[in-house]
């Protein structure tokens, strides 16, 4: 007879305890722990009789004996994701996405998994019927005769009918839809995504099969589930992007065979995700009118180079307190950059109700960008605008100094593609710039007030 017992999870970060506690002592989170049954069962591993070349075999081994070879990727027809990924889909990698309803998780990898023509694809849904998914890869006007599909929730069934198929690739949506007989609780609770997760990683690691996993977020923006289950996978995506917009941002926060620091843009079109290859024309704004308050920054995410549009707008605050509104940028950087431009320049924003926007909904953690921050305020201040032509990359420091930015070269090509005649950079990145090579004028500049009296 089998022993059932329950045990105490926290909600918020999966930590686990024999009784009911009103703290959680991992994550200090009050009142989350919820009561779950869990039932203990003798079972096997699964014994996946798939190729002998894709078989894994785990044996003690020193560390010498180890031959160095790149990892074998699967390359898509999705040059964005392949950028995310580091190069393609690593074969016995499991990745997760997260993103907020809507925002197009679902359409994206139908669409990815209906594009391998050449490889065998099986997309498992627990949320939607064979007819939903039918209508949305007609709408995508794709046809696969390898994308298979299975409208499933119970893992057993699942890996009965992946050992029939012996699929390429599968793609799981949503892993909060699962659940396992393993564990006796409902669907979605911390422990049935933990173990289902779980059994997806030994089946990937097993059989050197890529798994792509989508998952919910809760309403702060955290990953639904344990923090235990971004620690099982390979890579973490974060799905994100404001409805008001067409545009989606597909981010990497987690990746063990490539950069952090990547991006991917996509389009959200009546036929699909369409990635977008160069991104700097739609962040900035075509205008034909001189602005105040605007001023081109160069940033780099990742290995791409990019050109955003900033905008400030600063008035005579009416209330008590002034008022700091952001979009798009830290808050707490802004609030330095105005004490900066108070004690160095002199000028009072502390009487100043000052709004801040970066265009087509980016958000950016790029410290390069400061200086086209301080000029779209100055020029929003002195109520003149900036020049269309030009555009900036530095870093402000708090005595007032423009400090040098990585990959400037980078930058300034970017912005000589794009029609720009003159970047204002750091002094101190002349250190092996070569300005002959490029056709763009390079100002260089090592102080706050020399910007000033530059522009104004």
């Amino acid at each position: 007879m089998n022993k059932v017992k329950t045990a105490f999870f926290c909600q918020t970060c999966g930590y686990e305890s024999v009784k009911w506690v009103g703290q959680c002592p991992s994550c200090g989170q009050w009142n989350t722990f919820v009561e779950e049954l869990i039932q203990k069962e003798n079972t096997k591993s699964i014994d996946w009789k798939i190729n002998g070349d894709r078989k894994r075999v785990n044996k003690l081994i020193a560390l010498n004996e180890i031959t160095s070879t790149e990892e074998k990727r699967l390359m898509t027809s999705d040059v964005e994701l392949n950028r995310v990924l580091g190069g393609g889909i690593v074969s016995g990698s499991i990745v997760l996405i997260a993103g907020e309803p809507g925002i197009g998780k679902s359409t994206l990898f139908l669409q990815l998994g209906l594009s391998l023509k050449n490889n065998v694809v099986l997309y498992i849904s627990g949320e939607e019927s064979e007819q939903q998914i039918k209508m949305r890869a007609q709408r995508l006007n794709v046809n696969n005769d390898n994308f298979y599909l299975l409208t499933e929730t119970s893992t057993q069934v699942i890996f009965q009918e992946i050992k029939k198929l012996d699929p390429d690739l599968v793609i799981v949506d949503s892993i909060q839809t699962l659940q396992t007989a393993f564990i006796d609780s409902s669907p979605g609770s911390v422990s049935q995504i933990k173990e289902s997760t779980a059994e997806f990683q030994r089946f990937a690691k097993d059989t050197n099969t890529p798994v792509f996993l989508i998952g919910h977020i809760t309403k702060d923006g955290t990953i639904a589930g344990p923090k235990v289950l971004e620690h099982i996978v390979d890579t973490v995506l974060q799905f994100e992007g404001d409805r008001n917009y067409a545009y989606r941002i597909l981010r990497t926060l987690k990746n063990r065979f490539g950069s952090t620091s990547e991006l991917g843009i996509y389009e959200m079109t009546d036929t699909g995700m369409k990635g977008v290859n160069n991104p700097s024309e739609i962040l900035i704004t075509q205008k034909e009118d001189q602005l105040t308050g605007i001023a081109i920054a160069a940033t780099i995410e990742g290995i791409r180079p990019l050109l955003i549009e900033v905008q400030a707008l600063v008035t005579q605050s009416v209330y008590g307190t002034p008022q700091r509104t952001v979009t798009g940028f830290d808050s707490r950087r802004l609030q330095l950059l105005l004490a900066v431009l108070e004690k160095r320049g002199g000028f009072h924003f502390g009487v100043k109700d000052v709004f801040f926007n970066i265009a087509g909904g980016l958000k950016v953690e790029d410290p390069s960008i400061d200086l086209a921050v301080l000029c779209a305020l100055l020029s929003s201040y002195e109520d003149t605008s900036i020049p269309y032509h030009m555009c900036f990359a530095g870093e402000v420091g708090l005595s007032g100094e423009i400090r040098a930015v990585n990959r400037i070269e980078q930058r300034i090509a970017e912005a000589e593609k794009l029609g720009f005649e003159k970047i204002i950079v750091s002094r101190y990145n002349q250190k092996g710039l070569v300005k002959q090579k490029f056709n763009i004028e390079i100002i260089t500049m090592s102080k706050v007030e020399e910007v000033y009296k530059y522009l104004f």
